[in-house]
């Protein structure tokens, strides 16, 4: 009789069990006395980091029949996703609190239908089979439609799941669909399995590429990236702002994760036909999202179709692996790929934490003139949204800039050179809303002159998120270092 390791799989156990007794305590604490939860969704994702650090020396592991994986990638992915959702709840717990999404009936349920989406994307990002990932991608959609959803009384927010939830079963449908051409072409669900089938020669490369075309499209449409990407500007405006960070967040580390696993661990062997495709995403990505961009008024809005352009840009690194045959420089195309989406997070974080705070009840702070004279009533948080805008569009010291320089290297490392000077070009096109932020807060003058009001731990970890963008943009060394070694090591085992 086999027995199964469960040493792997520790943390998403913590998570499940502690996430089901939050669910559980919270039916006995009462409106107003919410920090009780959310100091133990706290102490949950500070116990969830010391496990997977404590695994990440660790070499690679598979269990549940090879279903399952902990490797160098998914312990950091994980550390990162448990970092991005812990600054997402202490940026949204008193906007929370102000639109009665913490009472009013609803409970504690954001914490903890935040949770079990973690929980999802914690499974997505250590699956090694087609069934397990589409179980963690389900998991982490059902409990964000639920999270749009939220507040029931408000008809944009349910609007706005209303279409997240019909075009994510359309992305489902997509993604299964294709994993089930891929299993019964190979005749196996386990991506190990699959890889091999698909090296052997053996297996029809039509159905297979057929599958394939089912399987990017899924992936595409998780991404939000064109022309699959209809759905992110309605859902960022419509959502909650809280919530809208929960998605733009740590899933975006798991959908690049599973992208790992599925194209690259999954069917390398059929990178050139893959790597096309992407191509043809990132392009028509950058283009559509910068170029939109730019009449956008809504600040969120504008965000939403500056993560269709910042995604297609992520997708450079995915498509730069393979060079005629030669896969010796896929590891570093990965790690700038990682590298970019783990940057983009930090920088979106403090860029809807900065909207969470000119927020009050009442007042959403979603146009772009709700910024104007931001350094007259608060000079440290305009500099922290001047560092911000400055990390999206690529300009240095910050750690936008050094995301995309890792990037191009890569691109042009595969001899690409036209769609590096694309990249750059429509990038510079992005660089006209996202300085338009700055232009407004700097030089105009403000609409309201009311003091800003802001919680001891929001202010500390807003500080600490705009400090990190800079440093890691002056010493970009160690986190690079950091997402190459996870990918060098990944590939490897």
């Amino acid at each position: 009789m086999n027995t199964v390791n469960f040493a792997p799989v520790y943390p998403e156990i913590f998570l499940l069990i502690a996430t089901s007794a939050i669910l559980l305590i919270d039916m006995f604490v009462k409106d107003g006395k919410r920090h009780v939860t959310y100091a133990l969704t706290i102490v949950t994702l500070l116990v969830c980091i010391a496990l997977n650090a404590a695994d990440y020396a660790n070499p690679t592991a598979y269990t549940f029949n090879n279903m399952f994986v902990s490797d160098a990638m998914s312990n950091f992915l994980k550390i990162c996703s448990y970092i991005a959702m812990g600054v997402t709840l202490i940026y949204s717990r008193q906007y929370a609190t102000e639109r009665g999404m913490l009472s009013n009936g609803l409970g504690g349920e954001f914490y903890v239908l935040a949770l079990f989406s973690l929980l999802g994307q914690m499974v997505m990002i250590s699956g090694n089979n087609f069934l397990i990932i589409y179980l963690g991608v389900e998991l982490m959609s059902l409990a964000t439609y639920a999270l749009v959803a939220l507040r029931r009384g408000n008809a944009v927010s349910t609007e706005a799941a209303m279409k997240y939830f019909v075009l994510g079963a359309l992305s489902s449908g997509f993604l299964l669909y294709g994993m089930s051409m891929l299993y019964g072409a190979t005749g196996s669900l386990d991506l190990t399995e699959v890889a091999k089938a698909t090296a052997s020669g053996s297996v029809n490369k039509t159905v297979l590429v057929f599958g394939l075309v089912f399987l990017v499209a899924g992936l595409a449409f998780k991404l939000g990236v064109v022309p699959f990407h209809m759905w992110v500007p309605d859902v960022y405006q419509g959502a909650p702002t809280a919530v809208t960070l929960l998605l733009g967040g740590a899933p975006k580390l798991a959908g690049f994760a599973i992208c790992i696993r599925l194209l690259v661990e999954g069917l390398f062997p059929l990178a050139i036909d893959w790597q096309q495709m992407l191509t043809v995403l990132a392009v028509l990505s950058m283009a559509v999202g910068n170029i939109t961009a730019i009449v956008q008024t809504n600040l969120k809005r504008m965000l939403a179709y500056s993560t269709i352009g910042q995604m297609g840009f992520m997708l450079l690194g995915m498509l730069a692996g393979v060079v005629n045959g030669n896969a010796s420089s896929a590891a570093n195309a990965y790690s700038s790929a990682m590298f970019y989406s783990v940057a983009y997070v930090l920088t979106t974080l403090g860029t809807f934490g900065l909207i969470m705070l000119l927020a009050r009840a009442g007042f959403e702070a979603e146009s772009i003139d709700d910024f104007k004279g931001l350094n007259q009533r608060s000079p440290l948080f305009a500099l922290v949204m001047l560092i911000l805008m400055f990390s999206l569009t690529g300009i240095p010291p910050t750690v936008g800039f050094y995301a995309k320089l890792a990037v191009l290297q890569a691109v042009l490392s595969t001899g690409q050179v036209w769609l590096a000077v694309l990249s750059v070009l429509l990038s510079l096109i992005g660089a006209f809303y996202y300085l338009r932020v700055v232009k407004v807060m700097y030089f105009d003058d403000p609409v309201d002159n009311s003091k800003i009001e802001v919680p001891g731990d929001m202010r500390l970890t807003l500080t600490a998120n705009g400090l990190a963008v800079l440093v890691l943009g002056i010493l970009p060394g160690p986190l690079m270092a950091l997402c190459a070694t996870a990918m060098v090591r990944t590939l490897s085992s």
